[in-house]
């Protein structure tokens, strides 16, 4: 089983309706909390699909609870500067990291990490989930799946693609696609999706894959291809673009998903006032409208079913990782 089949099927158990059911000690949460501004990590560069969900998500919560919520980009290392500013936080609930799938993947393959992300950190919830785009520069020549895969069999180095870093979801996404399409890869990493982005269009890379809000304005305006999407959710936002299972790779099927966390200690009856408000906002037709237009959808989960999906996604992305030879470098 692939990484990205195993998160439609982790996933698919906890995601849940807005109608969350949480335990008596949410109800009987102390008036104290939140007692002072709350701050979102974005552990990426800004204008991701992670920023945007912390942003939108805060907009909506200094609104119901009427408190300043800020956002602070801590972009590096593959997520692990962010992790670590948050570990390094009080565990009252006055700090929040949100974090794409490629935080797993980073856990997964990081020896030497500087905390344990299934003892320092400990969920809310999964706010979002979504397919990743591959992406081509016109000026290629290629536009299709078997195009692309057939130039690749074709050179003997191979082909150079770019991702947001090495552990990143798009680095998975990108070295499982050659590897299932029987060509050599070179994988460039960058510190931001923008960059790697910019460098396809650029035709200074060949490929890469990328969210919603780096590749659909783009596709727009004839920057760049878009040859495929890496689930079959993808249909959804770019009607006309095929899966990648569908254009020559069975069994190719990846979904990137979102959720927050917070330091490890943080009582549980906050964890879950936090999870539960999150889950009414992801629940609110303008903000599935918003998202749904970056080629994402709102999801929700509780604390505890957020933990044991991130669990498994560890441990089956970290034996993925070891047949596919992707280490930290």
């Amino acid at each position: 089983m692939s990484i990205f089949r195993l998160v439609a099927t982790l996933t698919a158990g906890v995601v849940l309706n807005v109608g969350l059911a949480f335990p008596a000690a949410a109800q009987n949460l102390s008036p104290s909390y939140p007692n002072g501004p709350i701050r979102f990590i974005v552990p990426a560069t800004a204008g991701g699909t992670t920023d945007i969900l912390a942003r939108l998500i805060g907009k909506h919560l200094t609104d119901a609870w009427h408190v300043t919520v800020t956002v602070e980009n801590r972009a590096g290392a593959g997520g692990v500067v962010g992790a670590a500013a948050l570990v390094a936080s009080p565990p009252d609930g006055q700090t929040v990291l949100f974090v794409p799938s490629a935080f797993g993947v980073r856990s997964a393959i990081d020896p030497n990490l500087r905390y344990d992300p299934l003892r320092d950190l400990a969920g809310i919830g999964l706010v979002a989930r979504a397919p990743s785009f591959l992406i081509v520069s016109p000026s290629l020549g290629v536009k299709s799946v078997g195009e692309l895969v057939a130039l690749g069999k074709s050179l003997p180095q191979g082909l150079e693609f770019g991702s947001a870093g090495v552990g990143s979801t798009a680095h998975l996404h990108g070295a499982l696609f050659a590897n299932m399409g029987g060509f050599k890869s070179l994988h460039v990493p960058f510190k931001g999706t923008p960059e790697a982005v910019s460098e396809v269009m650029a035709g200074r890379l060949k490929y890469a894959f990328s969210p919603g809000p780096n590749a659909l304005p783009l596709a727009k305006d004839g920057k760049i291809l878009v040859l495929a999407s890496s689930s079959a959710a993808g249909a959804k936002f770019l009607p006309g673009v095929p899966t990648i299972a569908q254009s020559g790779l069975p069994g190719y099927e990846g979904e990137d998903w979102f959720g927050a966390l917070v330091p490890g200690k943080t009582p549980m009856a906050i964890r879950e006032k936090l999870s539960k408000e999150f889950a009414l906002i992801m629940g609110d037709p303008k903000v599935r409208e918003t998202l749904m237009s970056i080629g994402a959808e709102p999801v929700s989960s509780t604390p505890i079913e957020f933990d044991a999906m991130l669990k498994g996604y560890i441990e089956k992305t970290r034996k993925l990782a070891n047949e596919m030879n992707i280490t930290v470098q």
